[in-house]
């Protein structure tokens, strides 16, 4: 049987941090492979006020998940969208997660759905019951 894979936006990482029950479950699927932006692993470990014992949890965790640098195609990909969706501050961390899932033609898995719907390059993919 093949694996399924996606690409998990911060937020859904973070849910399993906090113990989210869908999140543990997902993270625990034997039959997933999970990728996430190096953007995702660089947000969780430069939060502000982070606890050693957090950034431990944290590296452990990325440490199961594929990590997935920002490579040239990635880059042409993000300034692509960037010039068909406009330049907004807030979005340039999402235009950089959508440009690696497109990038990768992996579905992206998010609860942040008004962030990404828009963009019609990338797959979303069903976000489970919070």
């Amino acid at each position: 049987m093949a694996k399924i894979k996606f690409l998990v936006d911060t937020d859904v990482i973070i849910d399993y941090l906090k113990g989210i029950r869908p999140a543990k479950e997902l993270f625990r699927t034997r039959d997933i492979v999970i990728y996430c932006s190096i953007l995702s692993k660089k947000e969780l470990l430069s939060k502000a006020g982070i606890s050693n014992s957090e950034r431990k949890k944290i590296t452990n965790l990325l440490s199961n998940i594929k990590v997935l640098k920002i490579d040239k195609d990635i880059s042409n990909k993000y300034d692509k969208l960037l010039n068909k969706y406009g330049e907004q501050q807030k979005l340039i961390a999402d235009y950089l997660i959508a440009a690696t899932a497109w990038s990768k033609n992996l579905p992206l898995l998010t609860r942040n759905l008004k962030h990404f719907e828009k963009i019609k390059e990338i797959s979303l993919s069903p976000i489970y019951k919070y």
